[in-house]
């Protein structure tokens, strides 16, 4: 446990972004599918990132590390059987990304498993829409979740077919892989498909790699057999959601922050958390490579928002809200509750605790900002429960995170840099 000590108002600092899991676990998956070496520089070293790299050397993938640089030796879309299963924790990119992959070993099975968490976190819609494409998988236990076996024989192709409500990442999982089936791969979306910009980062680093993906209004996504990815060097750009905390951190005290490392023009929905605290009071500056927030004397409510296509920030943004004058009420991020916790719940249950009027909406919640007080946050093993409301302690006395170790998911310095920061 680490209690978090309120800070005087108006410091000013300059942070780099570490950098993005999601560009991460893409670059290392495409790299491994290529032919030929590729160096992922800048890369995020995290538990999700050492996940991913650990399950593609048992693929038989050569990954070598230096820093914050993985050197990946790609097969030109083959895997080998592993000796064992592939453990992930409960790194959801992983586990979805290489149910696909797997099938492209040439025969036997390979099976995936997590964590406690991860075994309750579903993937049948993606298990039912590798079967139209020639892919034998199931969930072992025949409860929709991990375990999962993963039958061997690679990727016919064809067309299939994903609800789209639940994660984007079975889509990005086939999407990834489609370059390497036997005929052209066709998804086709049912119903309105969620975090589309994390399609659009799937689609711009497949690009990066000389793949083309035909994006069809999001309705529909077709990827031509045949193509293959190049080697190359990748560069890693910073993750907004994990700069939510510092923007964050300069909203709710009045302070200034500079985040470096950034992508102002980048296809990741989290960026769009600065316009969220920009509508709250807050203003911006930015350059090339970095965004600056300066927090207002005080923070107005945002009445309504829909962050559908941001909802890793959601959490963030709710914390922000506590500070606000007025009621903020965030709605469409129904697939919160399917993360690493259902972080709708969480989110209402530990501001409830430190005194705030918040309650839960079918697809989203409803903060009231308000006084609070201190208390001792339950992070539930989710990396960004502990990090929203370790920013909450910036303002409020008493504030306690619980098994802060869980930050080492995504940000493993977190607590180090936020030291760091407001006494910059």
């Amino acid at each position: 446990m680490i209690e978090i000590k309120p800070v005087d108002r108006g410091f000013s600092a300059e942070v780099k972004a570490p950098s993005s899991k999601s560009y991460t676990n893409r670059a290392l998956l495409i790299a491994a599918l290529s032919g030929g070496e590729t160096r992922v520089i800048n890369a995020l070293e995290s538990d999700d990132t050492k996940y991913m790299a650990e399950a593609l050397r048992q693929l038989g993938i050569k990954v070598d590390k230096d820093g914050a640089t993985f050197t990946v030796f790609g097969k030109g879309g083959r895997f080998d059987i592993p000796d064992e299963p592939l453990f992930l924790g409960n790194a959801g990119t992983a586990m979805r990304f290489l149910t696909t992959a797997c099938a492209l070993v040439d025969s036997g099975h390979i099976i995936l498993k997590g964590n406690e968490r991860m075994n309750e976190r579903p993937i049948a819609d993606l298990l039912e829409a590798l079967k139209p494409l020639g892919v034998s998988a199931h969930s072992i236990k025949n409860d929709g979740c991990p375990p999962v076996l993963v039958e061997g024989g690679g990727i016919a192709g064809s067309i299939t077919k994903i609800k789209g409500d639940k994660s984007s990442q079975y889509f990005t999982s086939i999407l990834l892989c489609a370059p390497y089936a036997k005929k052209d791969v066709t998804i086709e979306t049912i119903g309105e498909l969620t975090s589309k910009s994390y399609i659009d980062m799937t689609i711009a680093s497949m690009r990066e790699f000389g793949i083309n993906v035909e994006n069809s209004d999001y309705k529909s996504f077709k990827v031509k057999a045949g193509q293959v990815y190049h080697a190359r060097d990748y560069v890693v750009e910073g993750d907004f959601s994990s700069a939510s905390y510092l923007f964050a951190a300069a909203a709710i005290t009045g302070s200034k922050v500079k985040v470096t490392g950034v992508n102002p023009s980048s296809s990741q929905g989290d960026m769009h958390f600065v316009d969220a605290l920009v509508k709250m009071g807050c203003s911006r500056d930015n350059g090339p490579d970095w965004i600056e927030i300066k927090g207002p004397e005080k923070l107005k409510a945002i009445p309504e928002i829909d962050m559908n296509n941001m909802p890793d920030v959601a959490m963030t943004l709710a914390v922000v809200a506590a500070f606000a004058e007025g009621e903020t009420r965030i709605i469409n991020v129904a697939n919160m509750r399917i993360k690493e916790t259902d972080r709708i719940k969480a989110t209402v249950t530990e501001l409830q605790k430190m005194g705030i009027d918040a309650s839960e909406l079918p697809d989203g919640l409803i903060i009231n900002g308000g006084d609070m007080h201190g208390a001792s946050i339950d992070t539930y093993d989710d990396h960004r429960i502990a990090m929203c409301f370790a920013i909450a302690g910036l303002r409020v006395s008493g504030i306690f995170i619980k098994d802060e170790e869980c930050v080492s998911k995504t940000y493993p310095d977190f607590f180090d840099v936020l030291k760091k920061m407001v006494i910059a």
